[in-house]
């Protein structure tokens, strides 16, 4: 996504951001679902690459969504793909109990909400998305009996 963001202002707007800043900008507005009427913008500092001199921005989370619309498709597609792929034990379990986003992406704005309405299902971020997944990751592999139970050929 970062990379994403990078190309788009690069390509719209002349201007060379850092991947840090391309980092800020995706953690402040960044948008998995369209909301006009909660239109977030941020100042973005870069180099202007048609005369080499430093020059400051305005971009709005709309503009960042549109720019990492494309991961998000592919994050949207591949939730799809796993729920065909589930066991129907296991699907009866995500319909009564929904999916729970954790990691990095959890972090997105609004991911839930796109996700809940492209499966219909009941979508929840965990409290820490970050550390649930190291938490989850040393849990799975404590049961590594009950991990092998629920993997995916």
């Amino acid at each position: 996504m970062d990379a994403a963001i990078i190309h788009y202002i690069k390509r719209k707007y002349n201007l060379l951001i850092g991947e840090r800043t391309a980092e800020i900008i995706k953690t402040t507005i960044g948008n998995a679902y369209p909301e006009p009427q909660d239109l977030e913008t941020i100042e973005v500092k870069g180099r202007d690459l048609a005369s080499g001199i430093p020059k400051i921005l305005a971009i709005d989370s709309e503009e960042i969504r549109v720019a990492i619309s494309e991961q998000i498709d592919a994050i949207v597609e591949t939730v799809k793909i796993a729920l065909e792929q589930t066991p129907p034990e296991l699907a009866a379990d995500i319909v009564d109990r929904g999916i729970v986003l954790t990691g990095g992406g959890a972090l997105l704005k609004n991911l839930d909400k796109l996700l809940r309405e492209e499966t219909s299902l009941p979508i929840t971020i965990t409290e820490d998305p970050l550390l649930t997944v190291a938490l989850g990751s040393g849990a799975a592999l404590d049961n590594i009996d009950i991990l092998k139970q629920v993997v995916i050929p």
